[in-house]
């Protein structure tokens, strides 16, 4: 993962450099320069893409590992479902949310905590890792979490930053601020790297 993570970061920089380094080269004076903004909008779609792809890679190479990792996946899924329809029988039947939209069902109630806590563990490790990494402790001493998975979901909340930068380049008022968006990507997949090598033992 962390070698597909320092493969984005290098992407990134081509993405880039097809815009400035044409633009570096230009005679002077020249008042237009003709530049390609694809690598730009590509780089958003790479991110997803290498997510899944690594993993599918990582599956292959070690089978044993991925067999445990699903049965710690099912313990922990039927853990967080014990706790969501716990919730669930405090609230009125049918009951609904804000602006009357319906509560989430357990099974829903159940994957959106697993998101919102990798996503909480990837933004608290931006401004103090130590204060990160005392969060997952305690997420997964409930029994309802397993760290690889927090940490699974955190990865992904750092890389997907970067996705929207296809329709902003896409979008943009010139190149220069279409080319920005990639370098500015860095530092979010530079966190992911950091996410994906967290080792609590």
């Amino acid at each position: 993962m962390i070698a597909v993570l320092t493969t984005l970061v290098g992407a990134c920089a081509e993405a880039a450099g097809a815009v400035y380094e044409p633009v570096a080269a230009a005679p002077p004076g020249q008042e237009t320069v003709d530049v390609s903004l694809l690598p730009c909008i590509q780089v958003g779609l790479a991110a997803a893409t290498l997510l899944d792809r690594t993993r599918a890679e990582d599956d292959t190479r070690w089978p044993t590992v991925v067999v445990w990792a699903r049965e710690e996946a099912r313990r922990t899924d039927a853990a967080r479902r014990a706790v969501a329809e716990a919730q669930e029988l405090a609230v009125q039947p049918g009951a609904c949310g804000e602006y009357g939209v319906p509560l989430p069902t357990v099974e829903q109630s159940a994957a959106m905590d697993l998101v919102s806590d990798g996503d909480e563990v990837a933004a608290r490790w931006r401004h103090d890792p130590r204060e990160a990494a005392a969060l997952l402790r305690e997420l997964v001493a409930g029994g309802e979490l397993a760290a690889d998975e927090v940490l699974d979901e955190a990865v992904d909340s750092a890389v997907l930053t970067v996705l929207p930068a296809r329709q902003e380049a896409r979008t943009a008022s010139d190149p220069s601020t279409a080319a920005e968006l990639c370098p500015n990507a860095v530092p979010h997949i530079a966190l992911a790297v950091a996410l994906a090598g967290i080792d609590l033992d």
